[in-house]
């Protein structure tokens, strides 16, 4: 009993000492953000990595993102509510939900997976120790290039995602269910709020931040060689996976 409680008491001790790591890391990337003219280039790279490179996956996803989901409407709604109002329906999921959540899941198994890696392998083959020899800061080098990318292109996936996928589901709506594009995008329109795209906007900032924060985090913890980095790797997107969807739940209860 004594060492079940000795053990909880230490991984207590260490889930809340590695909060404020992370929130240390955070206050040092943006103590940097005076250098983000001057480091442009690097900006610049890490945000046609996460952002051009992750448009093919993340217009795959949100296609077929929406065609489910039309289904998924029609399904719901025979019998018991008219098919016009699929449209409706299947945006306001899309633009406050499904196209924020799953492409930020995508991110972060693709982009904050590679964070993680890329920063660990640094860091067990010493090259954080090399750079800090020569008086860069590692957190303004490799940190806060990839969070500005991660923040500034997250929400342009997303916006990507959301017409891509109002795109599938008009298809399924008007090859399988017989709706033509005045019944499905007219419904679209009448129930359209400019609040549901801002807030699905405001989710892909935020899950851009963590997906961002944590890799880099996870990163620079990284030791014991190759299989470190992979542990790492693995970690990395299981938090950032944990963490979107809890940050899912709290801005939704605080924008609603």
């Amino acid at each position: 009993m004594t060492l079940g409680l000795d053990k909880l008491g230490r991984r207590t001790m260490d889930f809340f000492g590695e909060i404020g790591q992370v929130g240390m890391l955070q206050w040092r990337i943006f103590a940097s953000m005076h250098r983000l003219f001057r480091d442009r280039a690097l900006v610049l790279e890490q945000m046609t990595h996460i952002g051009v490179g992750s448009l093919p996956l993340v217009l795959i996803i949100g296609l077929f993102t929406g065609m489910v989901s039309a289904w998924q409407a029609a399904y719901q709604f025979q019998g018991m509510i008219s098919f016009s109002l699929i449209g409706g329906a299947v945006s306001r999921a899309i633009f406050i939900e499904l196209g924020p959540v799953l492409t930020a899941i995508v991110i972060a198994g693709r982009v904050g997976a590679s964070i993680a890696a890329e920063i660990g392998t640094m860091k067990v083959t010493e090259q954080i120790d090399a750079l800090e020899s020569m008086a860069i800061n590692p957190v303004r080098y490799l940190a806060m290039p990839r969070f500005v990318g991660a923040v500034v292109m997250m929400p342009v996936l997303v916006i990507f995602a959301n017409a891509i996928a109002l795109f599938g589901a008009f298809g399924v709506a008007n090859f399988f269910l017989d709706l033509t594009p005045q019944v499905f995008f007219g419904s679209v329109e009448r129930f359209f709020q400019s609040k549901d795209v801002f807030s699905g906007i405001l989710k892909a900032v935020a899950f851009g931040g963590v997906t961002s924060i944590l890799g880099c985090h996870i990163g620079f913890k990284t030791s014991g060689g190759a299989e470190g980095v992979g542990l790492s790797t693995i970690r990395a997107f299981v938090l950032s996976s944990a963490m979107i969807l809890i940050l899912d739940y709290a801005l939704w209860t605080i924008i609603f």
